[in-house]
């Protein structure tokens, strides 16, 4: 249930309607809009009709029922986008937010060249992975926490949060020592439990769509994170596996309005894993912009064709800039801007 407080109501008032809700054994969710505050009632509870009777507690407009099966993402409780900020940055607002770096973090050497070049570029967040969970055993699967040491150094030497994968839940405290922003990857998009742990940690999270998940799907995993406590829920369409064989993935443009109706979540598209070719990145980036996508994540490595994972699809640094330079009118037509 939504229960939808009048534009003067105290914070008594306030108070008293998220108590009542307590009793009849939902969880509160309160929203802060401009003009009004908004509550959300989630859970099993089986005392609906006591919901109801709250439009005569005083403060309350009005109550109504949450339609979606995901409440606390979705627009219906919260009509206005959400801005999760990441210190200074806020994204989901009129800065369109860029996420640069390599797959994995290798070495010092090629994390703190990449680091270097794409700040100048005009990336506010630099991502690199120093777990990697990976199709075969015998591939690289990261430097672990050596990899979070060399990010927490780049990110001292140049200014750039950092966003970096989490693998396991048994992992989530570890990371969120040295990470900005915690990513859940394809593979664990429904790893209920890692998502569980995500909501109790004050981090913003980055959860990427699974290779094979609906929209729906994606929105409930969200909905995990958040009815555990963290509404710092970032959205990213990463391309979805199809019959085609053309491309890595088949990237879903259309997923990004869609998001952008049902949830009051940032969408961030991923162009990279999307097409798995670098040749495709540019003209992947600016339809993602034109979709309305509130930022990017590309791969960018110093020498693709040494990279340890994902090299195919690995911008190097100058075409890195490229990318950047030319996406910055389509941002500006989208009455944004990039930094």
């Amino acid at each position: 249930m939504i229960i939808a407080m009048r534009s003067d109501a105290t914070e008594e008032q306030i108070t008293e309607v998220c108590e009542s809700i307590k009793r009849y054994g939902y969880s509160p969710h309160i929203i802060r809009g401009e003009e009004r505050v908004v509550i959300g009632a989630v859970g099993h509870g089986d005392n609906k009709d006591h919901l109801h009777s709250l439009r005569a507690v005083p403060g309350v407009e009005n109550v109504v029922p949450i339609l979606q099966p995901y409440k606390i993402v979705s627009r219906e409780l919260k009509p206005e986008k959400s801005r999760v900020r990441v210190g200074e940055l806020e994204i989901g607002g009129s800065e369109f937010i860029v996420m640069a770096g390599p797959c994995s973090v290798e070495t010092r050497d090629q994390l703190m060249e990449t680091a270097e070049s794409v700040k100048r570029a005009g990336a506010q967040v630099l991502r690199g992975g120093a777990y990697k969970p990976r199709t075969s055993p015998y591939d690289f699967q990261g430097l672990e926490e050596a990899g979070l040491k060399l990010l927490a150094e780049a990110r001292r030497l140049t200014g750039l949060k950092i966003v970096t994968e989490t693998v396991t839940a048994e992992d989530v405290d570890l990371v969120a020592e040295y990470a900005d922003i915690l990513q859940v990857g394809a593979r664990n998009m429904q790893n209920f439990a890692l998502l569980k742990k995500l909501g109790r940690v004050g981090r913003p999270v980055l959860l990427k769509r699974g290779m094979s998940s609906t929209i729906k799907e994606l929105l409930l995993s969200a909905e995990y994170i958040a009815s555990h406590g963290n509404d710092q829920v970032i959205l990213c369409e990463r391309g979805i596996r199809t019959f085609e064989t053309a491309t890595r993935n088949t990237l879903d443009l259309a997923a990004v309005p869609v998001l952008n109706e049902l949830s009051h979540l940032p969408v961030l598209v991923d162009p990279s894993h999307a097409t798995g070719k670098r040749s495709l990145v540019l003209p992947a980036s600016k339809a993602a912009v034109a979709v309305g996508a509130d930022g990017l994540i590309i791969e960018v490595h110093p020498r693709p064709q040494e990279a340890w994972s994902d090299g195919p699809q690995s911008l190097t640094p100058a075409d890195f800039a490229r990318v950047m330079d030319e996406i910055r009118n389509y941002v500006r037509l989208e009455s944004r801007y990039l930094n």
